[in-house]
């Protein structure tokens, strides 16, 4: 394989490692056992503590996207102890806490790479099911397992004070949402902010933005969430999408929208919520692709974008702010037997707002 995104190791050395996997496209979950690679000169190994449950995880374990690879262990928020370090690894030491995200490699060398924009690389390496995408990878398996052996660069250091369960699906939600809050220049204070959806992300996203200083609208379909995004999580406003009247008194005043609802929906409503120069920067993935509002876009000067988690040093710096502003997810921690009824009731929306998994109480290390 091409790139430096893996270790030289011994093959003999390989870790014996207990999971969960998916074995067919029922989705359903059960124990796995499988071989880690040994920890390479540049290598952590991790002693995973909490995997968080990111949607698209019961995504790929019923092969939505049908590039699934069989069995696949999903789990791409992970939060640990590092167990052992390489001969080069220079910014953990045994003990410390560490984080894996999406991403496990890349090529470190293209133009995307040398701007710390990992996530783009053409070779970049998926925590789990990597092969779906590039049948040329090997198999990855992801973080509802024991243990990770990850090369140090792809880790993240997790600051003292962060709560690990609630820190774990930062290393997926809370990039993913950080990054173009950060990139499109929707972080100056007191600038106005729409945010569509209170989920896993949207919530994670309400969190950051007041933190920055920003006015927050929550703009959703679900009146039963008003009390919610004010009361508690501080949000300024909130819009529901389905009233004419909030949406038309609202409408020409926000400099940001960051969408992150993956259900199909119309994009044009949200369009005229935005000032001129305004942008409607879309996160979620809807199965069908939504009409674009031409119209509504050249009377504003206005931007459609996306963005897609982030880099390494960019995550790094999102767990850094996370840590200084006190902000976690809102979790629901749950033993790994549980797993497939959490799947059950993550396709039904009754979660606030991640299912986590306690790894660390689960197997034997």
């Amino acid at each position: 394989m091409s790139g430096t995104q893996f270790s030289q190791v011994n093959d003999e050395q390989q870790q014996q490692t207990h999971g969960w996997a998916a074995y067919d496209s029922s989705g359903v979950l059960s124990p796995f056992e499988f071989s880690r690679r040994a920890n390479g000169e540049n290598d952590i190994t991790i002693k995973i503590l909490y995997t968080g449950i990111c949607h698209s995880d019961l995504h790929f374990v019923k092969n939505d996207f049908g590039i699934t690879t069989y069995p696949v262990v999903p789990g791409h928020e992970i939060v640990g102890e590092v167990a052992s370090i390489g001969p080069n690894v220079t910014k953990f030491k045994v003990g410390d806490k560490a984080g894996v995200g999406c991403w496990i490699g890349s090529c470190r060398s293209c133009e995307n790479c040398t701007q710390d924009l990992e996530n783009y690389c053409p070779r970049a390496v998926m925590t789990y099911n990597a092969n779906g995408f590039q049948p040329d990878l090997p198999i990855t398996y992801g973080g509802y397992s024991d243990k990770i052996v990850i090369d140090e660069h792809f880790a993240i250091v997790i600051p003292s004070n962060m709560p690990l369960e609630g820190t774990a699906p930062l290393l997926c939600a809370g990039i993913t949402v950080y990054s173009p809050i950060m990139y499109y220049g929707l972080n100056r204070p007191n600038m106005h902010v729409g945010i569509v959806g209170l989920g896993g992300l949207g919530h994670v996203a309400v969190k950051f933005a007041k933190a920055l200083g920003l006015k927050v609208a929550v703009i959703s379909t679900s009146p039963n969430k008003r009390e919610e995004a004010v009361a508690r999580l501080g949000a300024d406003a909130f819009l529901l999408s389905r009233d004419p009247q909030e949406m038309l008194a609202a409408k020409g005043t926000m400099d940001g929208i960051i969408d992150t609802v993956s259900g199909d929906h119309p994009i044009g409503p949200l369009v005229d919520l935005l000032k001129v120069n305004g942008k409607l920067i879309c996160l979620g993935a809807p199965k069908t692709n939504p009409e674009l509002p031409v119209f509504s876009l050249l009377m504003g000067r206005k931007q459609i974008g996306g963005s897609g988690a982030g880099g390494m040093k960019e995550t790094q710096e999102m767990i850094e702010f996370a840590a200084k502003h006190k902000i976690t997810a809102d979790v629901e921690v749950i033993p790994m037997d549980y797993v497939n009824e959490a799947m059950d009731r993550l396709a039904k929306g009754d979660i606030k707002y991640r299912f986590v998994i306690d790894i660390g109480n689960t197997f034997t290390h």
